[in-house]
């Protein structure tokens, strides 16, 4: 089979050219939040911004001078990873927006635009007033308000429109806005409503910014709940209850360290329609609070409702969403409810979206057992930026978790998926079965456990009475240290077995090892805080192996002993929609934007798309249309080096490719018997995925008409030099 990839990628094969998938793994992160900006004495901005580089762990930040061009996003699109494009892409909130500013501002007058993003709400302010008004639009991010720039001037918008980069609360009357504004529109909204700083924002605005009862867009938003049963939902954070089923001996949370290791309390966005089979409603949807945006709002609120229970079961959680009505006369909608809700006919559903999921509350333990017809007590409390809830009811909770105070400086802050995988009990015997054959034959072996692992730390030191554990928890750190000194007790050892650096390294020397050379090096792998990151990032336990390498002794074992890269065509609908190329958005041209926001689409050459990560079991409208395919192999036994691969592959299903989807599979043996896969259909992991720049028909082994491909060559290369992995693919 030809290659795909150019003969300067690959020395020494014949080649064809094609046009090629690029992931840059030197990732830039970007929130869509205020950030903070200093002052040149030329009085220019300058923005910084991290670069991470996910092979090292390594991190820099760069200055965005406020002059300069956007960085050029050949490789890695500038803000691919921020919401703008599935904001923009979903018409039902542009629709709702254009209705509602049509119907508020019907005459010449001041309008205020907080977090403008590309302008949209700006232009449709403008044009309602046929350009006779005053708009002033407010955008602190510098990337995206230079953007905005170029969206004003490609609609002939930059003159009826006032640009001003910075935060809403820098602003002042007289100096940078010429009076206060009769109207605001905005949209700084998450999924909770108020993570993006609605109320201080309009607190500010209507003290400094906003004449007395102005309009608004939105007019008031309302949130919403509904308390479920889901054994989903108790696993993502139930760790102590969840143990309590397993019995391999690992003591992740002691008898009465219930507490030891945590979720933070907080909403959790979700796609909840995506595990609508798994949810049981236990109440009748409620009310939680009201939020007018035309007035003053406070800081802090309380409320109690009374919840009548409709089913037997246990109340693990709050499903909440919000509904915001954004016209005065109140004939303008949006709602972010989950599909099993009845919304009445003016509110209606919206396409599948992923800026706006709902939100999940986790209520602590096992939940609260409650019967048909019972009354329970739901407390919610909000600040500026977040809401919370509690039940108080008459009957006792079947388990609570407690408090320890004695551990409260020990305590470990993980993801609700990470404690799913610690407590899911076949990815507990994989991962025993591999260590326990690992020390079979070993006598006092020195064993390094690169990653977070706190897992396999324990672990390895509870299956080997002799062993000792070097655990250097890069992202853990002096955490990690301080909760094993906790726990080794109730898993049958001593600290004097167990390791933790106290100060990061770049590389251990044998100084470290105590003049030992490393007999066993191992990791899930996992490294703390990068859950959100592209599966294979987690090649850094790779680049970590090959940096210990000089410390390693001729018999070591690596574990896992190599990565295999998969992959499966898919047909992704709806997750193609949200991320595909801009052109006419409400009779506005963001053509110019795509680039930049990382669309997939006719793109110009050589611009293109970007691998993005997602959990695919929550992307809406999925559909497997090819086998579950390799495309290379990582070999960790060996010093990290440049991989290349190439699958041919038959669809099994007809439809419509709308791009793959790729993750790791981790072989832990040399055996490749034990194997922990990253996958689709294992929740607790987010999937790479690269959609096409147009979706392809496709048929059933071979061609079914002129138009249907049957088959794709799918074709790899990992490059660690430059942190890339190059994907190219072509129908046949």
């Amino acid at each position: 089979m030809n290659s795909l990839f150019p003969k300067t990628l690959i020395p020494s094969t014949s080649l064809s050219s094609s046009t090629r998938l690029t992931l840059t793994l030197n990732s830039l992160r970007h929130f869509k939040v205020h950030l903070p900006r200093l002052m040149s004495s030329d009085s220019s901005y300058r923005l910084f911004q991290l670069k991470l580089d996910p092979l090292t762990g390594n991190s820099e930040w760069v200055v965005i001078e406020d002059n300069d061009d956007l960085p050029d996003c050949s490789k890695e699109p500038l803000l691919a990873t921020t919401s703008y494009l599935d904001m923009l892409n979903d018409s039902c909130r542009n629709k709702a927006f254009r209705s509602a500013i049509e119907r508020t501002v019907t005459k010449p007058c001041h309008v205020l635009d907080i977090g403008a993003g590309t302008g949209l709400l700006s232009m449709m302010a403008a044009r309602a007033m046929g350009l006779n008004g005053t708009v002033t639009a407010c955008e602190s991010y510098l990337p995206m308000a230079k953007l905005m720039r170029k969206v004003l001037h490609r609609n002939s918008m930059g003159k009826a429109i006032s640009l001003i980069n910075k935060r809403s609360d820098e602003l002042e009357v007289g100096v940078d806005i010429p009076s206060r504004a009769d109207v605001l529109v905005s949209e700084i909204l998450d999924s909770e409503l108020l993570g993006e700083g609605l109320i201080p924002t309009l607190q500010h605005a209507h003290d400094k910014l906003l004449v007395e009862n102005p309009l608004t867009v939105p007019f008031r938003a309302v949130t919403y709940g509904q308390l479920v049963e889901s054994t989903y939902l108790w696993k993502l954070h139930d760790l102590s209850g969840i143990e309590a089923k397993v019995s391999d001996g690992i003591h992740l949370v002691p008898t009465g360290s219930d507490s030891i290791i945590y979720v933070k309390s907080r909403q959790y966005p979700m796609h909840c329609d995506a595990i609508r089979e798994e949810i049981k409603p236990l109440s009748e949807p409620f009310k939680i609070f009201e939020f007018d945006f035309w007035k003053r709002p406070e800081s802090n609120g309380e409320t109690k409702v009374q919840v009548q229970v409709i089913d037997d079961g246990n109340i693990h959680a709050v499903v909440s969403w919000w509904v915001l009505q954004l016209d005065r006369e109140g004939m303008v909608f949006y709602s972010t409810a989950p599909r099993w809700i009845n919304s009445p006919a003016n509110i209606g559903y919206r396409d599948w979206c992923d800026h706006w999921k709902q939100c999940v509350w986790f209520f602590r333990g096992k939940g609260m057992s409650v019967s048909r017809g019972e009354e329970v007590l739901l407390e919610a409390t909000h600040t500026e930026t977040s809401v919370s809830y509690n039940l108080n009811v008459q009957v006792p909770k079947t388990d609570t978790r407690q408090h320890d105070h004695n551990i409260r400086d020990f305590q470990l802050l993980l993801s609700p998926e990470r404690i799913a995988i610690y407590g899911d009990s076949k990815w507990r015997s994989s991962v025993l079965a591999a260590v326990r054959n690992a020390l079979q034959g070993r006598v006092n072996p020195l064993c390094v456990v690169v990653d977070d692992s706190i897992f396999l730390t324990l672990l390895a030191a509870n299956l080997s009475k002799t062993s000792h554990v070097l655990s250097l928890f890069p992202g853990l750190r002096e955490k990690g240290a301080q909760y094993l000194e906790n726990v080794v007790k109730a898993n049958g050892f001593s600290m004097d077995r167990v390791e933790v650096p106290e100060k990061r390294k770049p590389c251990l020397t044998l100084h470290d090892t105590h003049g030992k050379k490393v007999d066993m090096l191992i990791g899930e792998p996992y490294y703390y805080a990068n859950e959100g990151m592209l599966p294979w990032q987690n090649l850094r336990f790779w680049k970590d192996r090959t940096l210990l390498d000089p410390i390693l002794s001729e018999d070591a074992l690596i574990m896992p002993c190599k990565g295999i890269l998969k992959a499966c065509a898919m047909s992704l609908p709806d997750l193609w929609s949200s991320r595909c190329c801009l052109g006419d958005v409400e009779g506005f041209d963001h053509s110019i934007v795509n680039t930049t926001l990382g669309a997939c689409g006719e793109l110009p050459a050589p611009k293109e798309g970007p691998f993005l990560p997602f959990s695919i079991w929550q992307c809406g409208e999925i559909k497997e249309l090819s086998e579950i395919f390799t495309i290379l192999e990582f070999d960790c036994s060996k010093p990290i080096s440049s991989c290349h691969g190439t699958a041919q592959v038959k669809f099994i299903e007809g439809g419509t490719c709308h791009g793959f989807v790729l993750w790791v599979d981790w072989i832990m043996d040399t055996d490749n018997s034990i194997v922990i896969s990253t996958g689709p259909e294992h929740r607790y992991w987010k999937q790479g995925v690269k959609l096409l720049s147009k979706p392809v028909a496709v048929g059933i082994n071979g061609c079914n008409s002129n138009s249907e491909y049957g088959s794709t060559i799918v074709e790899a290369l990992f490059e660690p030099s430059s942190s890339e992995l190059i994907l190219k693919h072509a129908f046949l």
